[in-house]
């Protein structure tokens, strides 16, 4: 905890982000009369880079220098989004996640500037995206389409799109309507034929281990289904092994008393899908997300992850 009994979260400083670590902040306050809540914004290599993130080890490079500032006591809990956390490592030792907070909008939304939706885009369209994920996937449903690299946040994205860079743009639909741009999205793709990130939606706490007072100040925000169904995801991408080159999404959801898993591998080209969908207890999350990695594995998943070139 800093001096004088202010809580400090560490963020990225793009406007999403602090969007995101400022509804946290109001979280807190709301939960607290004396104390003060400070957010300490952090601009990250993968935020200066204006390459392809696999070029500097992939979207790890958005937490892992945030996770350092941790670790030296800079700040007292950080917030980041689950998608960019890596999922086939563990967290750094000394840090743990302390809560989750209830899921956001998972689907991936189509933007465009006068309203064309996907499937009335004409041939050769160019739809920016740096995501694997989303590349695979759009391949899968649109060969026809030309896809454009396209970093930065997406401020900047929407910008170039306006100015004509671009005929359409792929984004996180929990990230428009975080930043007060919902308005923009033309339409979401459906779950079934775009398949959500691993831990889409999700915003995670992050304390120290052992920080008694920060662990304290998060716990009560943790929601209990979102966990399950983050854990589950997050099991079945350790299991697979990806890197970050490698195009896998993971959406679970909960069904009756359990958790339904939908987990996929794809290949770049997107002409080869693996699927598998699993059901199970929402207290075995582990479990469902072991599971439905397995049924890949025997899918053939591990040599086309394998055979996916990567830095």
């Amino acid at each position: 905890m800093g001096g004088g009994g202010v809580l400090r979260i560490g963020t990225r400083s793009s406007p999403m982000a602090m969007a995101q670590a400022e509804h946290v902040a109001g979280l807190m306050r709301a939960q607290w009369v004396v104390r003060e809540v400070e957010i300490v914004p952090y601009t990250t290599s993968g935020d200066r880079w204006a390459g392809s993130l696999a070029e500097l080890g992939g979207k790890g490079v958005f937490v892992k220098e945030i996770d350092r500032a941790q670790l030296a006591g800079e700040v007292d809990v950080v917030v980041h989004c689950l998608k960019d956390m890596p999922g086939d490592e563990p967290l750094p030792e000394g840090l743990e996640i302390t809560a989750y907070l209830p899921r956001d909008d998972v689907h991936d939304a189509v933007v465009t500037a006068d309203g064309t939706k996907l499937r009335d885009l004409p041939k050769g369209a160019r739809v920016g995206t740096s995501s694997v994920r989303r590349t695979a996937q759009l391949k899968a449903l649109r060969r026809d389409l030309t896809v454009v690299p396209v970093r930065g946040n997406a401020n900047s994205r929407l910008a170039e799109l306006d100015a004509g860079e671009f005929d359409a743009l792929l984004l996180a639909a929990a990230g428009l309507r975080r930043i007060g741009l919902h308005g923009r999205i033309t339409e979401a793709l459906p779950t079934t034929s775009m398949i959500p990130a691993v831990g889409a939606g999700v915003l995670a706490l992050q304390c120290r281990t052992g920080d008694a007072e920060s662990v304290e100040a998060v716990a009560g925000l943790d929601h209990a289904l979102t966990r399950a169904c983050a854990t589950a995801e997050r099991a079945m991408l350790r299991v697979l092994r990806g890197h970050c080159a490698s195009p896998i999404a993971g959406h679970c959801a909960p069904k009756d008393d359990g958790l339904a898993l939908h987990a996929a591998v794809f290949s770049p080209a997107g002409d080869v899908v693996l699927e598998a969908f699993e059901n199970g207890l929402a207290h075995t999350p582990d479990w469902v997300g072991e599971a439905a990695a397995n049924t890949l594995l025997d899918q053939g998943a591990r040599a086309l992850i394998d055979a996916i070139p990567h830095p």
